[in-house]
């Protein structure tokens, strides 16, 4: 089982794993192009195209989307905003996939909008991985100038690779995170999926209030 490996080696399945996905392949090429500050390729393109391989579905079942975060707090204006999404529309033409594109430093500004509850604002690309509704969700890759996959996974990899959806009650309400859980346990039913805490959880989930015992190990990590 992969989740069980060491992380040097979940890393490199993970790397293995992903290539599988060749939109993905093309959608980190061309992400590297653009060149946007503390970017990442992110979230489900990432997370369910291991649950398809793991599962052997097609690498690219299911993938509504792919999302590319930046941080650019120099300029917190829409219309700035809004010529990055521009210009990387040019550049993922013709791909068989939509890639959303935005900036994590705007984010706080339509948080509370959208979702009913503030948000601070975000100081990274990282920290704003890091608030994603379930923790199999916080994953970002991208490719370095040098070709090297650069891997954050604030909670490890485990999950990942065992099809657990565990809660992250850092940001998200609940609800969010419940009607994820239950559209992708529709389409990956071979998931488990933890129920959200019934007690506060000030610094993110504790194995025990959620269920089975996992370890969980922050990988900040490059590799050819």
């Amino acid at each position: 089982m992969i989740g069980r490996l060491p992380l040097d080696e979940q890393l490199t399945a993970l790397k293995s794993v992903l290539s599988r996905n060749e939109v993905l392949l093309e959608v980190l090429r061309r992400a590297a192009a653009l060149d946007l500050p503390g970017w990442y390729v992110t979230a489900g393109c990432l997370f369910q195209t291991v649950w398809n391989v793991v599962t052997d579905r097609p690498p690219t079942k299911g993938i509504k989307d792919y999302d590319l975060f930046y941080f650019d707090d120099g300029d917190l204006s829409w219309e700035a905003e809004d010529e990055v999404i521009k210009a990387a529309r040019e550049v993922f033409a013709g791909l068989p996939a939509e890639v959303e594109v935005r900036n994590e430093a705007r984010v706080h500004l339509w948080y509370e909008r959208k979702f009913g509850i503030p948000c601070p604002p975000h100081t990274s690309t990282e920290a704003a991985v890091d608030c994603f509704a379930a923790t199999t969700c916080c994953l970002g890759v991208r490719l370095e100038a040098d070709g090297r996959w650069r891997v954050y996974a604030p909670h490890g990899l485990a999950d990942v690779f065992n099809l657990v959806v565990r809660p992250n009650p850092v940001l998200a309400p609940r609800e969010v995170y419940e009607t994820k859980a239950a559209r992708w346990q529709q389409q990956w039913p071979e998931l488990t999926v933890l129920e959200w805490p019934t007690v506060a959880v000030a610094q993110g989930p504790q194995p025990d209030e959620l269920g089975p015992r996992t370890t969980h190990h922050a990988v900040r990590s490059t590799m050819t």
